[in-house]
């Protein structure tokens, strides 16, 4: 018998102890008075003396993440989520049946207790137990170094471990929480309403991403689970909402890395009346008041690097960037022979029949994005690259689009969107022309889309952010499976 049965045998036999004793091992409700947190805060830093004189009475309830006996007495540690809690059992404290629930624990079994706060010999600030209730008793024992649990295949396919023993996880999703909280209440409180669109679609779009695929029994046809609402979203414009906003999942079948998650969390908004200049202004006061709102300030460190998100952030053509950041020639971005040329003199990876935008974008990527570590919009995306953005006036070749990169990432897309119905039919065309080619992230023509537009679309300005990449940033993780809580992993061994 390996250990971990052998151990979980001995478990059950102290379950069956319980039950004898007239102890129901997996209780019903308990009444949860006080939080440990709430407790240390008020009260952790009395004096023995005063803890006496006050006798402040509690009920707190938490898993046993420690446990010490020695005679007639022991010592366990609560943890409840907000903090964890000496508490004191004694058995001339305690009833009969409360004395031998005590005999039976084990870490990671849930107890509720009620008493008071007092000061230990040692001075440590405890629970003394006048009543124990039993609540639920634990089969598997803990990681034998549960408090240090360090092992990344059990910390992300056993999330519920993770969070027991690693105490730090828990705030990084508390975290989480408020800051896309805090994102709803910056939104709705400027004027935006927020929706809600379908997972599943008829025909995958609003992004340039390889969809999963399902099938609907009932209608008898295929449906894509969906890679951005943008479409619906700008539908709502069409309908005569002039401020929306969504925050919820997508979903992409790409590759995983730290960066990438098959499923992600996205905020997208829309504005109308405005272009991405706009945009430009609203992301620097969001992201900047959330940092200053979560972490009190607006100069954060990420991965050993300090990244000041105080506005003004640099805005920077992308264009520019390619010709500043390599030292090259303008014609290179205009000439298919040049530009392979310099890609291969960067050591860019591209193949000799990819497209003068392709191989241009890839000197991109590998060569401007990973040196913009400060906050900084790139702007002027080609047409070509934007299927779904605004022709820019000045120069058609361009779009009125940002791109949002921080720590060498991007973090945020928007355009003054396109609102041109036969501007928009053409590119449809010219990408599910690239899809007939083999480009399977390439967009279909999506007629109902084109419908809407041709009711009549405002200008209107849109914007989506990846909530995860958002909060790697926030809690300085350098993977994003550190912020989400079930991360897709390769099927269990």
């Amino acid at each position: 018998m390996d250990e971990l049965n052998e151990q979980r045998q001995q478990r059950i036999k102290k379950l069956d102890h319980l039950r004898q004793a007239g102890v129901a091992p997996y209780g019903a409700r308990f009444e949860v008075k006080d939080r440990a947190g709430l407790l240390i805060k008020l009260h952790g830093e009395k004096t023995k003396e005063v803890l006496e004189q006050e006798k402040i009475p509690c009920t707190i309830a938490g898993r046993v993440v420690a446990l010490r006996r020695f005679g007639k007495a022991g010592f366990a540690v609560l943890q409840d989520g907000s903090d964890r809690l000496q508490v004191y059992l004694k058995k001339d404290l305690l009833s009969e049946q409360a004395y031998t629930v005590t005999e039976q624990l084990d870490l990671g079994d849930w107890i509720g207790v009620t008493g008071v706060l007092f000061r230990t010999k040692t001075n440590e600030f405890t629970v003394e137990v006048h009543q124990l209730t039993f609540l639920s008793k634990a089969l598997r024992p803990l990681p034998e170094k549960w408090h240090g649990l360090t092992d990344v295949e059990t910390r992300y396919r056993q999330r519920y471990v993770d969070l027991i023993a690693n105490p730090e996880v828990h705030q990084i999703f508390a975290t989480r929480s408020r800051i896309i909280a805090g994102i709803r209440a910056f939104l709705i409180e400027r004027g935006f309403l927020e929706v809600e669109t379908p997972m599943m679609h008829p025909i995958p779009g609003g992004a340039t991403a390889k969809p999963f695929v399902t099938h609907h029994n009932a209608l008898g046809v295929d449906l894509y689970l969906r890679i951005a609402p943008e479409l619906y979203l700008k539908r709502l414009i069409v309908g005569g909402f002039p401020r929306v906003f969504e925050i919820n999942r997508n979903f992409r079948n790409e590759g995983i890395s730290t960066i990438h998650n098959p499923e992600f969390t996205m905020l997208e908004f829309y504005v109308s009346y405005a272009d991405y200049h706009d945009l430009i202004v609203l992301t620097e006061e969001m992201v900047s008041s959330l940092a200053q709102q979560i972490l009190g300030k607006t100069v954060i460190e990420y991965q050993g690097q300090q990244i000041t998100l105080a506005p003004p952030w640099r805005r920077w053509s992308y264009h520019q960037s390619i010709i500043e950041v390599n030292k090259l020639d303008p014609a290179v971005l205009s000439d298919r022979t040049q530009a392979l040329a310099a890609a291969r003199r960067l050591n860019v990876p591209v193949d000799s029949d990819d497209s003068l935008f392709n191989i241009v974008n890839a000197i991109f990527e590998e060569t401007v994005e990973p040196n913009l570590q400060q906050p900084t919009f790139i702007t002027d995306y080609p047409i070509e690259i934007s299927p779904l953005a605004r022709r820019k006036d000045s120069d058609p070749s361009l779009t009125d689009r940002f791109e949002l990169y921080i720590a060498g990432r991007e973090i945020a897309n928007a355009f003054s969107e396109l609102n041109d119905p036969l501007d928009q039919r053409e590119r449809f065309e010219g990408q599910a022309a690239q899809r007939e080619a083999g480009d399977e992230e390439a967009h279909l023509v999506d007629e109902d889309f084109l419908r809407a537009l041709e009711f009549g679309m405002p200008p209107t300005a849109g914007e989506g952010i990846g909530i995860d990449r958002l909060i790697m940033l926030f809690t300085n993780q350098a993977s994003i499976r550190d912020v989400v809580l079930f991360p897709q992993l390769r099927p269990e061994k």
